[in-house]
Order: structure tokens, then C-alpha cells, then sequence
């Protein structure tokens, strides 16, 4: 095990190193930010000694190394563009894209996010979904936009992400698929909306982190244990909320970042790309109901010692009137 010092340590860098990445006026400077960043991670994924956790880490290693590679000698070959008109700004531009769109994990470069979820901690796992896919998302924040690649991208990682979770028995895996799902709103939202991005990542973010801490606490890895140990009615109702939230369902709170995302695709026409999204939300949503279908169908008795203390209680009803403050935030979207 890892000391607490450490740790600490590795997750202040990993912190930093992305705050520095957003606070960068130059590409060498960000470049700097993103091998830090990469460095403080790979020790945080140190839980216990086996394969597991150095097969993940060194196929982290391995993948952002590649990436940063690409980034790096973009940078180099920038300036020969000055020497040799061949050499255009545009091409390097969608080389830079690419290479952040593997450090993410977006489809058709998605198969190491995959590997990786189901090899470490759901504390691991949260920070690989949401905070570890905010420096590059920046970066391409701060690339003209208008390029195939992008809509490509986001269509393939939305159908990936529908249809890889399917067949899945592994919650680490289909929370992976999951996240390479919503990675194709967000690209979505970079290309028509530069900050529209930021609001969809701060509610993704505020879902995932109730959803990987109530998987922490059930010590839940894989769907036949969704139903083992004896869950109260507002377990129940909570693990509910949380996944159609998740999925986009309209009185829950994951529904507004995706509302935001089709009425600037309306607003640009692009209804091939809204039906593609939408299309694919139904197909995680049917993924999740059939996690959730057994544990509410099921009838469980509980016994007294079983029943848990009034803070789970308290934290569960956070988490469900964090959900259904819809109409509020609306409200304030408007204002």
C-alpha cells in the first residue's frame, strides 16, 4: 500500500499539472503540463502489488507517452512552416487533435480506456473518467475546430460506447463505454461551443463521482452483485436515479448538459449528428435498465442489524435531491 504522504503528493501534482496545462500561453508549456500530469498519475493507480495494477499502469504509460510523442514533434514542425509553405498549419492543427483524442480515449482509439478501467480502483476510475480528460479537452478547445475529424470522432465514440456496453458483465467496462459515450457529446461541444464543454464536464463530473463512491461503498464490481447484498427501498431508488440521470432522462439533472448540446446542433442544422446522439443515449439507457430491472424487481427482506446508519441515509437523499435539481438549474440557465 501506498503512504498517505505520497499519495497525497501524487494527487496535488496531478491537480496542479492541469490547472498549469489551462494557465499556459504556449504549446511547450502545456506539452510540460501533460507529461507532469501523466507522471503524478501512474502512481496513484498503486493499490495493491499484482499484474493488474502494472499492466495498467504500464499501458497508461505506454498510450500518453505515445500521445505526447505526436504532440511534441507537431510543436517542433510547427515553425518549418515559416521555411517550407508545404508544411500546413491546418494538417498540424488535426495531428494535435488526434493525438489528444488518444489520450482520451475516444474511438476508434479507445480499447487501452477500456483495458484500464477494469484493472483499477473505482477512486482510479473516477479520476480517469473526469479529471484526467479536462487538459486535453482544453487543448482542443484552443484549435479551430473545423475539420471531419471531429464529427467523426464523436459519432464513432457515441456508437462505440452504445454498443460495446451491451454485452458486458464487468460495471468497470460498462462505466467505460459509458464515459467514451459522453465523450462524443463533449467533442460534440467543442466543435459548436467552446465553453459549452466546461458546464457538460462539471455535471458528468458531479454524476460519476455519487455513482463510483455508492459502487465503492457496495463493494460492487460486476452486475450479479448489483442484487446480492440486502438494499433498503431508498438504496434502491437511488441507484436508479443515479443511472437514469446518467443517461439523459428529462426530470434528473444528467439531462440539461445534453438538452444544452441538441439546441446548439439545432440551432446549426445538424440533425444527422442530434439523431445519432440520441439514438445512442437510448441504447446506454437500455444497458442500464437492465443493471437496475432485478435489483427493483427483486423483494428483499431486511433485517435490523442490517439496517444501515442515518448518515447513508442523509447521503442518499443528497444524491437524489442533487438529481431532481433539474428545474432549478434550468431556471437559472434562463436568468
Amino acid at each position: 500500500m501506498m503512504k498517505i504522504s505520497t499519495k497525497t503528493m501524487a494527487l496535488s501534482t496531478t491537480m496542479l499539472s492541469t490547472m498549469t496545462i489551462m494557465s499556459s500561453e504556449n504549446w511547450l508549456s502545456m506539452w510540460m503540463g501533460l507529461e507532469i500530469n501523466m507522471l503524478s498519475f501512474i502512481p496513484l493507480m498503486e493499490k495493491e502489488k499484482n499484474y493488474k495494477t502494472s499492466e495498467a499502469k504500464m499501458m497508461y504509460f505506454l498510450i500518453q507517452s505515445m500521445s505526447s510523442i505526436m504532440f511534441i514533434f507537431t510543436i517542433i514542425l510547427t515553425p518549418m512552416m515559416m521555411i517550407n509553405e508545404n508544411f500546413n498549419n491546418q494538417e498540424m492543427m488535426m495531428i494535435i487533435t488526434a493525438s489528444m483524442m488518444m489520450k482520451l480515449g475516444a474511438a476508434p482509439m479507445h480499447m487501452w480506456f477500456i483495458n484500464i478501467m477494469n484493472k483499477i480502483s473505482w477512486n482510479n476510475c473516477l479520476l480517469l473518467m473526469t479529471w484526467q480528460k479536462i487538459a486535453p479537452l482544453y487543448i482542443m478547445s484552443n484549435i479551430n475546430q473545423n475539420f471531419m475529424i471531429m464529427n467523426m470522432c464523436a459519432m464513432t465514440s457515441s456508437l462505440i460506447g452504445a454498443i460495446g456496453g451491451i454485452n458486458q458483465t464487468s460495471i468497470h467496462k460498462i462505466m467505460a463505454f459509458s464515459s467514451v459515450n459522453h465523450l462524443g457529446w463533449l467533442i460534440i461541444c467543442l466543435k459548436y461551443d467552446n465553453e459549452m464543454w466546461i458546464k457538460y464536464m462539471i455535471i458528468y463530473m458531479l454524476i460519476i463521482m455519487m455513482m463510483t463512491k455508492t459502487f465503492e461503498k457496495n463493494s460492487i464490481n460486476f452486475i450479479n452483485q448489483m442484487n446480492m447484498n440486502n438494499k433498503t427501498f431508498m438504496e434502491k431508488m437511488n441507484f436508479m436515479i443515479l443511472f437514469l440521470s446518467l443517461g439523459g432522462m428529462p426530470p434528473f439533472i444528467g439531462f440539461l448538459p445534453k438538452w444544452i448540446v441538441v439546441q446548439s446542433l439545432i440551432k446549426e442544422s445538424s440533425m444527422m449528428i442530434i439523431m445519432i446522439l440520441m439514438f445512442t443515449s437510448m441504447i446506454t439507457l437500455f444497458f442500464y435498465m437492465r443493471m437496475m430491472s432485478p435489483m427493483l424487481m427483486n423483494y428483499n427482506t431486511m433485517n435490523k442489524w442490517n439496517i444501515k446508519n442515518n448518515n447513508l441515509k442523509n447521503f442518499n437523499m443528497i444524491k437524489i435531491m442533487i438529481n431532481f435539481s433539474l428545474p432549478l438549474t434550468m431556471m437559472m440557465n434562463m436568468i
